[in-house]
């Protein structure tokens, strides 16, 4: 997990959050993913989750977020779903004001299951890249608070 730099053609720099996460959670696989695809309720589990348009968690859905961390900012992206294969695993794409890929895998462990999120991750837009690039620590903090808050409100709202 951490912050890595690169460049795009015109060789800017960009920065590319990285992340590596795993939650324990207190129910069995098939629990988690009973409640991962409850999709009608994420607003209601995670309220900076301002816009949600999502069917389904299956395989080439398309869902339209907007996030509103607790910064002066929001993200507006989607998340196309690559691979749903229940109830293990979720690989996604995300493009937007984030670009990248995700991935959420789901295992048993002894008294529930852990979820481990890899994402990859950079600005999608001019005004976004410059802010990270003058002030990551902070895009950071905001894509972090996300998903500590949002793991935290799942633990407690959905299982």
């Amino acid at each position: 997990m951490g912050d890595t730099l690169g460049s795009d053609l015109q060789g800017c720099v960009i920065v590319r959050f990285e992340t590596d996460r795993r939650y324990d959670l207190p129910v069995p696989p098939a629990d988690l993913w009973d409640a991962l695809t409850r999709v009608d309720r994420y607003q209601s589990w995670w309220p900076w989750l301002r816009e949600f348009d999502a069917r389904d968690l299956a395989g080439a859905e398309v869902w339209a977020c907007l996030v509103q961390p607790p910064l002066p900012y929001r993200v507006r992206f989607s998340v196309t779903l690559d691979e749903v294969r229940p109830p293990s695993t979720v690989r996604a794409s995300i493009t937007g004001d984030v670009v990248g890929e995700a991935r959420l895998d789901i295992a048993a462990r002894e008294h529930g299951s852990e979820a481990r999120l890899v994402s990859h991750l950079e600005p999608g837009n001019g005004l976004l890249r410059a802010v990270a690039r003058v002030a990551a620590p902070v895009v950071r903090y905001g894509h972090d608070w996300v998903l500590d808050t949002g793991a935290r409100q799942f633990i407690d709202r959905a299982v």
